[in-house]
């Protein structure tokens, strides 16, 4: 009597709680642990660049140096000064001076005493006014923390040359690199062509007089 008083309370109270509870299978369990705890812990490690950037204001100058290759009077090293205003992030004006000195042509070599220019008329002195303009931005990495903005740009205008004693109108046209070591200063690499017309040597032409020079700029 006394067990199946146990049974009868077993099958009212305990198996309605029991069929209530919905079973938990093996597989729900191994995926609410892999949602709070993940298996890997990722570590991100993030390197930190110094990067400066062009100071606000808008003026460059400075100076260069590189060589000259006057067309019928060799390749002469070349210095000179630019002033450059920054119109926008794109267009910039420039003004720029550089002076030379021409060599010897071919023909005055071989021909002993003969000279075609005194040497106050081998003085190549140029004056120009030029727009550039910024085609490819850029930055160039040194290291695992330093970064450095640099720019491509392309750069023509018009000024005069003195050249034989005489001022030529001059037309330039060229292309430069700059990079920016830090908010003030800059590095320049530039290769130009100024052509004027000259018939120094019995022929009218147009010259074309390379050249290749190096700087250095502050912003203020």
């Amino acid at each position: 009597m006394e067990n199946w008083i146990r049974l009868l309370f077993l099958s009212v109270f305990i198996s309605p709680l029991l069929s209530a509870a919905p079973p938990v299978s093996a597989q729900e369990t191994i995926e609410d642990s892999l949602r709070s705890e993940p298996v890997v812990q990722p570590e991100i490690a993030r390197r930190e660049f110094v990067e400066p950037e062009i100071d606000e204001e808008d003026f460059e100058v400075g100076g260069f140096v590189g060589f000259l290759s006057v067309e019928d009077f060799g390749t002469s090293p070349v210095y000179g000064a630019r002033l450059a205003y920054h119109v926008t992030e794109a267009i910039f004006l420039e003004a720029a001076v550089g002076t030379s000195t021409a060599d010897k042509t071919s023909f005055e070599l071989l021909s002993g005493n003969v000279q075609l220019l005194t040497d106050d008329q081998r003085d190549f002195t140029y004056y120009n006014l030029s727009a550039g303009y910024n085609v490819l931005p850029g930055e160039v990495f040194f290291g695992g923390s330093h970064a450095f903005n640099s720019q491509f740009y392309l750069i023509a205008g018009v000024g005069s040359t003195r050249f034989a004693g005489n001022d030529e109108f001059t037309v330039n046209v060229g292309a430069g690199y700059r990079l920016l070591i830090n908010d003030w200063l800059t590095l320049h690499l530039d290769a130009r062509d100024h052509m004027f017309e000259s018939d120094l040597l019995g022929e009218a032409k147009t010259t074309h007089n390379i050249e290749l020079h190096g700087g250095l700029t502050f912003f203020f």
